[in-house]
């Protein structure tokens, strides 16, 4: 019987173990060797890694945007589990002191999580953020994800709610604590910060609908979402967005 029930369709799961052979084709490319890619001119840039991850699951990209002249910098983030609230408040003092540190606003990039905490940074704090580049990001609809991963979000949920230090609360989705979080996710991206947001159909985690942002640029690539971390399309379509966001004109373009 129908009941009108649509039941998202995601990429066969296992795909996901195939993130190695993309770094192994990045390693090969002439994306990892600077071909194409703008300089980077020295300007800050801020890493942001996805649910269950740390900032260690970015650092190839981090590698590679040294190579090519930008000055980066970590999260923070063990494993990306805790209160978002608390989160995004570490984060906008992080950003804070990189951008008065290196004299000029931050562009953040963010895979899956990770960009959801990026867009949220850019609408809270405009003044600090140049632009950013989501990676597989469910900003539409943060739960829009494969059920394997919402099991895993409910545990960690559960063992938040039971005390469990650092990790997020059932209470979080719709208690108090995250409300200005949820006011943010559902608010426009100033238009003075550049956004980028880089999806895949071939995406076994999130649902890609749930990446296109009307904020957002919107750029399709052809990448697992573990390997938009190491993915030669992806580092290029990454190279060109910071590149915009470097442009004053583009700063100022709200001005």
């Amino acid at each position: 019987m129908d009941v009108g029930v649509q039941v998202p369709h995601f990429p066969p799961f296992w795909r996901e173990g195939l993130a190695g052979l993309e770094l192994a084709a990045l390693r090969r490319s002439a994306v990892w060797r600077g071909g194409g890619v703008p300089d980077g001119a020295g300007r800050p840039v801020l890493l942001i890694p996805g649910f269950l991850a740390g900032d260690g699951s970015l650092a190839t990209m981090t590698q590679w945007l040294r190579q090519n002249g930008y000055h980066t910098r970590r999260a923070g983030i063990r494993i990306n589990v805790g209160c978002s609230s608390e989160a995004i408040d570490r984060l906008e003092e992080r950003v804070e002191r990189f951008a008065e540190e290196s004299g000029e606003r931050v562009a953040l990039i963010g895979q899956s999580r990770g960009g959801i905490f990026a867009r949220n940074l850019a609408v809270r704090r405009p003044d600090l953020v140049s632009g950013i580049v989501t990676l597989g990001s469910p900003t539409v609809n943060q739960l829009n994800t494969h059920p394997f991963v919402l099991a895993q979000i409910a545990l960690v949920g559960v063992l938040g709610t039971t005390r469990v230090p650092g990790m997020f609360r059932m209470s979080c989705l719709r208690g108090e604590c995250c409300k200005r979080f949820r006011d943010e996710f559902t608010a426009d991206v100033p238009p003075e910060v550049g956004f980028t947001a880089i999806y895949s159909k071939r995406d076994g985690i999130v649902n890609w609908h749930a990446c296109l942002d009307p904020s957002a640029e919107q750029v399709e690539v052809r990448a697992s979402h573990v390997g938009m971390g190491a993915n030669a399309e992806v580092y290029a379509e990454i190279g060109n967005a910071l590149a915009t966001f470097g442009d004053e004109q583009v700063w100022a373009k709200a001005a």
